[in-house]
Order: C-alpha cells, then structure tokens, then sequence
C-alpha cells in the first residue's frame, strides 16, 4: 500500500482489491498493525479516473476520510468493518530453499528470527517448535526441509488460514510458506 496526501481532500492508500467489492461512500476498517480504525471511504480513482466501486483485482487509490497519511502503513489492509482480523501468531508449514535454490547455506535452530512477507507487509518473525515437541531446543531445520513451525510476528498483520508467504533472511529469500492455523 502506497500513501499519499492531497491537500484540501484527504489521504489516499493504493492498493489491489484482493476480493469483493469496495464502494465509494462505505465504511470501511484499516486493520493490522495495531488497532483498526475506522472511517469513510469518499473516493475511488483508478488510472486517473474518479469510480464509484471497485472489484477484485483492481489497483486502486482510496480517499479516506478523516484519516492522516501517518496513520496508515504500508501492509495494512482495508477491509469492511469486522470482516478482517490481524493476528501476531499462527502456525505455518514451511519449507526451507536449499543452498542450490539460493537459500541458506545452514540450518537453524529454535528461535530463528528473519523477515516473513504477507503481501506489501515486511514483519520480522521468531520461529519455534509448536507446543508438545520433543527438545526443541536440540532440534534444527535443514536447508531442503518442511517443517511445521510457530511463528511469532513482531507485530500484528491482517493474516488468515491458507495465506502464503515468503521469508527473508539478508537480502534474499531463504524460505516459503503457507499459514495452516491462527494460535492468536
């Protein structure tokens, strides 16, 4: 999500419509990373045109009501009120690119920190063992692994059940995977 600031009409975030329909006039929540808040859409452009909706898959601008530009951050999501929650802690199936797919060279232990991307969020992560393994602390993922792990994120982004993402690691993609459970 792109943010901007035009003078005497608001604040707009871009972004995809990733489902539904979004109309001019509705009320809408910005959710993740932190509390929701709450406001009015007033405006949809789209290509450098004024529209009253837009659907999914349509890259959009939003003018949002009653809203400063440094209340909105990029991967946030807007959604229609309670239809969305963000969550800090789910468990997730990964897998772990080899040193020949251009991943690490080494495995990791418990508590391994990267950066995990949920569409436009950057959020760093501390992944565990789930509850109930045996010497997690003795335990390591190899590069080429899947593992199921827990994940832990910094802060709370907008994620759900089957959300795919990608984990960094110095500037380049160590790991992929796909969230199986929402813990809290």
């Amino acid at each position: 999500m792109y943010v901007f600031s035009i003078s005497g009409r608001g604040t707009v975030a871009t972004g995809r419509v990733e489902r539904g329909t979004i109309t001019k006039g509705a009320e809408i929540e910005i959710v993740g990373m932190g509390t929701p808040t709450k406001t009015i859409l007033t405006g949809i452009e789209m290509f450098h045109k004024e529209l009253d909706k837009g659907m999914a898959g349509d890259n959009m601008g939003a003018l949002l009501r009653g809203v400063k530009r440094e209340q909105i951050r990029r991967g946030q999501v807007i959604a229609a009120p309670g239809t969305v929650k963000s969550h800090k802690k789910f468990l997730a199936q990964l897998y772990i690119l080899t040193k020949e797919e251009g991943g690490r060279h080494t495995p990791f232990m418990q508590n391994y920190r990267p950066q995990m991307y949920f569409r436009t969020s950057d959020v760093t992560v501390n992944l565990t063992y789930p509850k109930g393994t045996e010497n997690p602390e003795e335990k390591m993922v190899m590069p080429g692994d899947n593992a199921e792990l827990e994940c832990d994120l910094v802060h709370d982004v907008a994620v759900e059940p089957g959300m795919r993402f990608t984990v960094r690691e110095g500037g380049k993609t160590v790991g992929t995977g796909v969230i199986t459970q929402i813990l809290e």
